[in-house]
């Protein structure tokens, strides 16, 4: 997979889906250069939130957030592009909305850890699980022109 490939797993969480601001998340990765390669509205089980959030299985607010994730529909989307997993944690901002940087989508729309609007994957290795667990029917593929403005 070369750098320009490289893919990260977005979601709009039910208090984003909720106001309104999928369109305006989904547009600041397409402003941004990003190629968006699956999207899907979903009411996501508990099973699959569990096996999303395993490694927060033995925190506290764990059964709070399966509840608040169930709670309305996810957009789920997926991202490829250079620096997809890095740029997008960025974009999105600080998990806390209060710690994100002006600017970011939890600093322009969030107030509260609890319903910060939108999750990002932290790693390569975590994009990968969270997309074949979000997609696993498989991602499309295509080419676009406007990649050879975007990139060296």
């Amino acid at each position: 997979m070369s750098a320009n490939e490289e893919r990260s797993f977005i979601a709009v969480k039910p208090d984003g889906v909720e106001r309104g601001l999928v369109g305006e998340v989904l547009r600041r990765f397409e402003a941004r250069g990003f190629k968006i390669l699956a999207l899907q509205l979903v009411h996501p089980t508990k099973e699959l939130l569990g096996e999303h959030y395993k490694d927060l299985a033995d925190k506290p607010f764990f059964p709070k957030l399966l509840n608040y994730m169930q709670s309305g529909p996810v957009a789920a989307f997926v991202i490829q592009g250079k620096g997809a997993v890095k740029i997008g944690r960025a974009m999105l901002g600080a998990t806390n909305p209060q710690d994100s940087a002006p600017g970011t989508i939890r600093a322009d729309f969030a107030l509260d850890i609890g319903k910060n609007v939108c999750h990002g994957s932290d790693s390569v290795e975590s994009a990968e699980r969270e997309i074949s667990l979000w997609f696993p029917q498989g991602l499309k593929q295509y080419s676009r022109a406007v990649d050879s403005v975007i990139y060296e």
